[in-house]
């Protein structure tokens, strides 16, 4: 419970008993470091309904509560202002409360609630996953972990894209330039060996395009008759007609791609609870189609092809089935969200994590759901993220310039250990314990640097910057909770006893204050589908902490019972900073 929760109704009782008006809303805000006080009520607003001068309201309602609220210690008015101290006695009992409660910040799903599905990775099979991959699933596990942690059940969940003309574009590829290679023969794991005929068919195709250009063919023309993309067609046809060396060859390459997707998966520290393939899923509403026909939510032209009209909500029309019958993305996805629901019938609301470009595609998505009457697509949600760039420029998968994710991750790992080597820390360290420790700050780094930002925000990811130990960073916060791990290391008596009657530091107050905010904090990311909500408050409480560590004697304090509060207090923040960090997917070190 917030001190605004404590407050509100107290402060709305002193205006009604004082001055006789019902107050709808109490304005607070976080008191000025120059004034004493712990949260402030702004009294403007009150001032013409009261027809009374700021400082006889601050100062009636201050007594009022002082004389009604156990929790209000005492009080100051200054300029408009009334500064509320709250009591030592309250920052105790409510730290008591939480210093031994694991789930501090948690709320428990309840039976029988509605559960909501989040999406995220949804990669092709024809290439490994890369720099924007990472983005997209870092977002997407870091959202449906904080929707747990609200008090929700969640489903996680990706439709992997392993059909259409550019995952034949591979397939060819190999099947000319290939010689037989697989994953075991060349040693590359098997994302990357398709990927690097996905970008064989490319230099080809600029070839073969080159040439007819020589011949006197122009461009455009050139695009649409080289051979090689009309043999890649002819194999897509093939697919869909059942043909069995094409299904062969495509199972065989798809596996090698799984197989590179789980361990980079692993590796990133991410996973799904089911998995959707668009090879099973690419006919699915085209009966949902014709049933929207039939109750007019949708029309044909002449043609036979089948629309909606979306301008009345101020959208355009949009093509739902082409004129041969074969459907579109839209119709795809129309069926793929109400195949979900029917496997899991307790899902109220799915979360949708794709990059921006996909926007005017998911409100028309969602506007259509709900015109077909589904009560669920009421709670339908984008999680639009802006492009990650790096210093060097934009990324190109097909020209095989693309920053590969494992690579990422690897590059990050060695970052981490040049910089700590710099630093000297990690003296009486094993090999293996090094080799751990990089790897737990490089991803960190990686992951805060990602996450920290605003997701619709587009991100110049700079690697370097990322591993700073100091500032807005992941190796930074990890740092501190290794700290304090030391601490707890370093006390070498009992200190996990109730403690009362204590006169707090003002810089515990601050940390106590800081630790109040984490359940509010965890519902406020949750409903805005915000890590960086998350990631934030985290650097705040560990500023905050270390301002503490400063300023405070820990183990050195003279009274037992200041420094087994202050241990108590120590372990705590560093469980909080454990618990965020673990919602962004974020491992902290013991010792670094």
């Amino acid at each position: 419970m917030t001190l605004q929760d404590i407050l509100q109704k107290p402060i709305e009782n002193a205006v009604q008993n004082l001055f006789g008006i019902a107050l709808e809303k109490v304005e607070f805000q976080a008191t000025r470091r120059e004034f004493e006080g712990d949260i402030t009520v702004v009294l403007f607003p009150l001032v013409k309904i009261t027809r009374s001068n700021p400082a006889d309201i601050g100062t009636k309602i201050g007594n009022y509560l002082v004389e009604n609220i156990a929790e209000v210690d005492r009080f100051n008015v200054v300029s408009g202002f009334l500064n509320i101290v709250i009591s030592d006695a309250f920052y105790l009992k409510f730290f008591n409360t939480i210093k031994d409660d694991a789930q501090f910040g948690f709320v428990t799903p309840k039976e029988g609630d509605t559960s909501i599905l989040v999406e995220y990775s949804s990669p092709n099979t024809n290439k490994p996953l890369h720099l924007g991959h990472v983005r997209n699933n870092l977002l997407g596990y870091a959202v449906a972990e904080i929707i747990k942690a609200s008090g929700k059940k969640v489903y996680k969940t990706q439709v992997i894209n392993d059909r259409g003309i550019h995952i034949c574009k591979s397939m060819l590829a190999w099947q000319k330039f290939g010689n037989g290679e697989t994953p075991e023969s060349t040693g590359l794991k098997g994302d990357k060996l398709v990927g690097k005929y996905y970008v064989a068919f490319d230099k080809a195709y600029k070839a073969e395009i080159n040439e007819l250009i020589a011949e006197g063919k122009t461009e455009e023309e050139a695009k649409k008759v080289a051979p090689i993309l009309l043999e890649a067609q002819q194999m897509l046809q093939k697919w869909e007609a059942g043909d069995e060396k094409v299904k062969a060859l495509w199972e065989m390459m798809n596996k090698w791609v799984y197989k590179g997707f789980e361990e980079t998966y692993a590796n990133l520290g991410v996973n799904f609870d089911s998995l959707y393939y668009e090879s099973n899923t690419y006919l699915l509403g085209k009966d949902i189609v014709q049933d929207g026909l039939e109750k007019g939510i949708f029309f044909k032209k002449e043609d036979g092809s089948v629309w909606i009209d979306l301008t009345p909500d101020g959208l355009d029309e949009k093509i739902v089935l082409r004129s041969d019958g074969t459907s579109v993305y839209m119709t795809q996805d129309i069926g793929t969200a109400i195949q979900r629901v029917k496997d899991l019938p307790n899902v109220g609301g799915m979360v949708y994590t794709v990059g921006n470009e996909q926007d005017y595609h998911f409100k028309v998505l969602f506007l259509i759901l709900k015109k077909l009457g589904f009560d669920w697509a009421e709670n339908l949600y984008h999680l639009s993220y802006g492009m990650v760039d790096l210093p060097s420029g934009k990324m190109k998968s097909r020209e095989g310039t693309v920053v590969d994710a494992d690579d990422l991750m690897e590059e990050m790992t060695l970052t981490a250990r040049k910089i700590s080597e710099e630093l000297g820390k990690l003296e009486g360290y094993s090999e293996e314990e090094k080799s751990k420790l990089y790897r737990t700050i490089g991803l960190g780094a990686l992951k805060y640097y990602l996450l920290k930002v605003d997701p619709k925000k587009r991100i110049l990811f700079d690697p370097e910057e990322s591993v700073d130990f100091a500032g807005n960073t992941g190796p930074f916060i990890q740092y501190t909770y290794a700290r304090i791990q030391s601490i707890i290391r370093k006390a070498d008596f009992d200190f996990s006893g109730v403690l009362e009657g204590i006169v707090l530091h003002e810089k515990e107050k601050e940390l106590l204050k800081q630790l109040i905010l984490f359940p509010e904090v965890i519902q406020s990311a949750a409903q805005n589908h915000s890590p960086a909500l998350i990631a934030n408050y985290t650097y705040d409480l560990v500023r905050e902490y270390n301002s503490f560590y400063q300023g405070v004697p820990i183990l050195a304090a003279a009274d037992l019972n200041e420094k087994a509060f202050r241990v108590q207090l120590s372990k705590k923040v560093a469980d909080t900073i454990s618990a965020a960090l673990k919602l962004l997917g974020i491992s902290v070190p013991e010792r670094m």
